[in-house]
């Protein structure tokens, strides 16, 4: 579908691409640094679940097929996205608006990804690491990128929950069988989500508008959205304690100490946003900032768990 940019977006120079640019362009395709969180949900959960180091050969087999796997469903995100990436601030300087990689080149390299990130988790990890990895990726690009995020104001919420996938991926390379505890784990990234992400939105809710997609920030006042903030952020630390039968003491304590400075820093935001709609005095980006922490602290916390006595 094409699509006019909207008057007043910036638009990149595009420029004649060198071997280089192609391949570096394929590789942001993959967004890394959405990968690195996600890695950071899967290792410590291996920790976790083997209650020891787990081999090595095992983490990173699972680190490389989740890697590809991941990088498949963020490259097949961009395809599906382009006409609106090109309206946006944020994203107008990615492969696709800039056209330093083709739309066929890109849906090829995402499909090829996810062919052998399945492949690759089925035969060096374990069938149903990959199955879970393939469901993540179906469900990210067709259920969140395709069906809600231009539908509803709750595309996050509920399209969020393929992120939430790497740590029953990490259990199961492990255990291969499904537990409570990655459950619990899953929730936590559930529920981390909207507040992580609805903030990134509130500071880029512009370009959303602009490019028509009903992410909440863009169609409700930062004071609603604030206050949604808080109510995930509560359900969150609460979910993250239910974790606490199967670990010693070194994690709740982790787990209560991470939370109430996270619900610090969204009453907060939430005391900020209540009379005012002005960015520089709500300062969204300070509880992205410390969500992108939390979540790996609490992460791991769980993984050296099992280690303190």
């Amino acid at each position: 579908m094409h699509v006019t940019p909207t008057e007043g977006v910036d638009q990149p120079t595009v420029l004649p691409a060198s071997r280089r640019d192609v391949v570096l362009s394929y590789i942001a395709l993959t967004k890394p640094r959405i990968i690195e969180l996600l890695l950071l949900t899967t290792v410590p959960v291996m920790f976790l679940a083997a209650q020891d180091v787990p081999p090595l050969w095992l983490v990173v087999a699972t680190v490389v097929g989740g890697t590809l796997s991941a990088g498949s469903a963020n490259a097949l995100n961009c395809v599906v996205d382009a006409d609106i990436d090109q309206l946006m601030r944020r994203t107008s300087r990615r492969p696709l608006p800039r056209h330093q990689v083709s739309t066929n080149g890109a849906l090829y390299f995402g499909l090829a990804l996810g062919v052998v990130s399945t492949v690759w988790l089925w035969t060096l990890v374990n069938p149903l690491s990959a199955m879970l990895a393939l469901a993540a990726n179906v469900f990210y690009v067709i259920g969140y990128t395709m069906i809600l995020k231009r539908r509803t104001t709750q595309n996050i919420v509920w399209g969020g929950a393929a992120g939430c996938f790497p740590a029953l991926i990490g259990w199961t390379a492990v255990t291969n069988e499904l537990a409570w505890a990655p459950v619990v784990l899953f929730m936590v990234v559930f529920f981390w989500t909207p507040p992580h992400f609805w903030a990134l939105a509130m500071r880029y809710r512009e370009d959303y508008a602009a490019a028509s997609v009903p992410m909440l920030p863009s169609v409700a006042s930062s004071d609603e959205v604030s206050r949604q903030i808080v109510i995930y952020s509560w359900v969150m630390v609460a979910t993250s304690l239910l974790l606490w039968p199967y670990t010693g003491w070194f994690y709740p304590a982790m787990a209560i100490t991470l939370g109430i400075i996270f619900l610090i820093e969204a009453y907060d935001l939430r005391s900020r946003a209540r009379d005012t709609e002005d960015l520089s005095i709500i300062k969204p980006m300070r509880l992205f900032h410390f969500s992108n922490a939390y979540l790996a602290l609490l992460f791991v916390a769980a993984a050296i768990d099992p280690f303190v006595k």
